[in-house]
């Protein structure tokens, strides 16, 4: 097998393909330069103990939310955990567990071009000494982002900038993480709202993040973060240790998962991100271990990485919030306020049942949501320029 890509996507197949030491697999990562991401984190919840604990920053089991009025909901999602790890300590972590097993190897050569042989698929490689690579497999899994997003109904996006800050005095609560502060000032279009991930009681990830159509300029995250620190969460006298920012498309496109009869899509290229919240990163797992299985079993799929019901009831959200049909902080916080913790976030991760998923649709605005999903069938699908794209509590 030949993995495109090393980011979350491409290094979590190849860890659940090499662990059964069944399966020889090279991952084609590019050399270190401009092809190469910076340093992101990762969010996700989880039961129990986990594949990746050795490597997690942070976790909490309280996450609260803010109502634009101040009105607080904190809840306690047991026996989920909400859990934070940073992308360069992950892929340090698989690149040691490829090097133990028996068939993993990490490529440093820029894929140039993927395409359909016979009996497989073949990858043109540019080595960093220049010298031309040609990778011949059964099957590559492709995860490089997409040069132009699908045709889709709703494009609105989730873009964001954060600070990794140091407070001189004791400001956060290391036990409750805040999904969704909406105390900042909300734009005309979408919505708005601060994000704070304590690491310590000085030290914290403190983000803004908007849902709108277009991203901002970094002078004005960096004003809408000064405000945020300062008016709102006053952090008093604090530094910034490092900054992160990007922009993640929440659509209600078909992604493609097969671009030929030997290459499929995985990660976000291939629908993994949840239209409704962005996060992406459990999708991932989820999928890697169903593809590791089914070519366990000489069953070659790649499987989709949200169910239908989930993805439909995502395209009605993301339509409401962009007609402005229903008021974007009042639907997020009345969804934590009235619906029992354990099961929001396992409706966030599409683990929920029909009939708990009714009762959680009862909870939103009925009357807006259901003109919204008549009109669904009946509006075109148009495409979009693509726009850039940032990870982050994905």
């Amino acid at each position: 097998m030949v993995i495109v890509g090393g980011g979350a996507a491409g290094l979590s197949l190849a860890h659940r393909l090499t662990e059964t030491g069944s399966t020889t697999v090279t991952v084609v990562e590019p050399p270190d330069g401009s092809l190469r991401p910076p340093e992101r984190t990762w969010c996700y919840w989880d039961r129990g103990p986990g594949d990746f604990d050795e490597v997690v920053s942070a976790s909490w089991a309280r996450l609260r939310v803010h109502g634009t009025d101040g009105s607080e909901v904190t809840v306690d999602p047991a026996p989920l955990r909400y859990r934070m790890l940073r992308s360069a300590q992950f892929e340090r972590l698989m690149y040691s567990r490829l090097a133990r097993s028996t068939g993993g190897r990490v490529l440093r050569a820029t894929a140039d071009a993927v395409r359909d042989v016979d009996d497989g698929a073949e990858v043109d490689c540019t080595a960093p000494d220049g010298r031309a690579l040609v990778l011949r497999a059964r099957h590559v899994f492709d995860s490089r982002p997409l040069r132009a997003l699908p045709p889709a109904r709703t494009l609105l996006l989730q873009h964001f900038r954060g600070w990794f800050v140091r407070t001189a005095a004791s400001r956060f609560d290391p036990a409750v993480a805040d999904l969704m502060d909406f105390r900042v000032p909300q734009p005309r279009h979408g919505l708005a709202f601060g994000y704070v991930l304590p690491l310590a009681l000085d030290r914290a990830l403190v983000e803004y993040t908007e849902f709108s159509r277009t991203p901002l300029t970094t002078a004005a995250y960096e004003a809408a973060l000064g405000h945020y620190s300062r008016a709102i969460l006053a952090l008093g006298a604090f530094t910034v240790e490092a900054a992160e920012q990007g922009v993640i498309p929440m659509t209600d496109a078909r992604f493609p998962r097969k671009a030929g009869a030997a290459v499929f899509r995985i990660g976000a290229a291939g629908g993994a991100t949840r239209p409704a919240t962005g996060y992406t990163f459990a999708a991932v797992q989820r999928q890697s271990r169903v593809i590791a299985a089914a070519l366990r079993e000489g069953r070659g799929i790649v499987p989709p990485p949200h169910g239908r019901r989930a993805l439909a009831m995502d395209a009605v959200v993301l339509r409401a919030l962009d007609t402005g049909r229903i008021d974007g902080p009042d639907f997020f916080t009345g969804l934590f306020r009235r619906t029992p913790p354990e099961r929001l976030l396992r409706f966030l991760d599409g683990a929920t049942s029909p009939w708990e998923e009714w009762g959680i649709g009862l909870r939103t605005p009925v009357g807006p949501m259901l003109r919204t999903a008549l009109e669904l069938p009946f509006l075109p699908r148009r495409a979009r320029p693509a726009a850039p794209i940032g990870e982050s509590r994905s």
